[in-house]
């Protein structure tokens, strides 16, 4: 900006022996000529010098003031007024920003553990200048990613592949407490960390795959077995219920001879017994 400026000023200081060079033959139109650029160049020296003293920043971000590159102040969103060619302004996001990625690391039974893994963060506005300072506008690949993948590294060592799979809320947490402790001491902040995925060697997959095959059918061989019990323990209750009854009607029958011959008439199906012989008399058998 500074060389456009110095660029405007010295064509307007100069537009006049330019043009008397251009159009020595004719000292009218060089004069006007002359007029013109002198005056257009004011005017764009002018901007230059305008844009050069104003910033504007938007919402949603934070300006860093740096003055021959040291960090001097940070300017909030809006129009703000820097000192012109002396200052340079560097805006840094503070929304929410989000970092996904992978890291490779080790279960606390030595597995291979491959993580996919989202970060949301933000940085502080008012620890904006010291970002700048200290890790300037790369802070997401000098500081974070480094971050994220030693907080990986050191939190799976505490689990085993099987916890990592079973207790996976309990991992994050771990490695987000990790992350919020190397991170928000230098102005980020940690607004939420998830586990997109664990991804073991295909070995252990198979070990996981055929363990769960196993359990499945354990399962179904206990549940068939119960099963089984149920239906006997069904026919011992159902044999027990008919020799009572068969004890309690013949205690009834001990205690009552005429039930017996009850019995038989009941069982008659109404049809007299046939008989031979002259002057024989019919006899019927009422006993069951």
């Amino acid at each position: 900006m500074i060389v456009l400026f110095i660029f405007f000023v010295l064509l307007a200081f100069f537009a006049s022996k330019i043009t008397n060079l251009l159009f020595n033959d004719d000292p009218e139109i060089a004069k006007k000529t002359g007029f013109i650029i002198r005056w257009v160049a004011v005017g764009l020296a002018v901007l230059v010098l305008f844009f050069s003293t104003v910033v504007i920043i938007t919402a949603g971000h934070v300006g860093v003031i740096k003055r021959l590159g040291a960090v001097t102040r940070t300017i909030e969103p809006g129009l703000n007024v820097k000192t012109p060619f002396a200052e340079d302004v560097e805006i840094l996001d503070t929304r929410v920003q989000k970092e996904e990625t992978e890291a490779d690391a080790a279960s606390k039974d030595l597995q291979t553990v491959k993580a996919k893994v989202a970060l949301n963060y933000r940085i502080q506005p008012n620890r904006a200048g010291d970002i700048v300072q200290q890790m300037g506008k790369e802070y997401k690949e000098r500081v974070i990613d480094p971050a994220i993948q030693e907080s990986v590294k050191a939190s799976t060592s505490g689990f085993t592949a099987e916890e990592l799979i079973t207790k996976r809320e309990a991992v994050r947490e771990v490695i987000k407490i990790h992350l919020k402790n190397k991170l928000e001491f230098r102005g980020i902040i940690v607004d939420e960390f998830n586990i997109v995925n664990f991804d073991f060697s295909p070995s252990f997959n198979k070990a996981i795959e055929d363990k769960v095959t196993a359990e499945q059918n354990a399962l179904a061989a206990k549940n068939k077995l119960e099963q089984i019990k149920f239906e006997a323990q069904q026919s011992i209750e159902s044999a027990k219920g008919k020799a009572e009854a068969i004890r309690i009607e013949a205690d009834a029958l001990r205690a009552n001879p005429q039930l017996l011959e009850l019995r038989s008439i009941e069982k008659w199906d109404g049809k007299l017994p046939t008989f031979m012989g002259q002057g024989a008399v019919p006899f019927v058998n009422i006993n069951p």
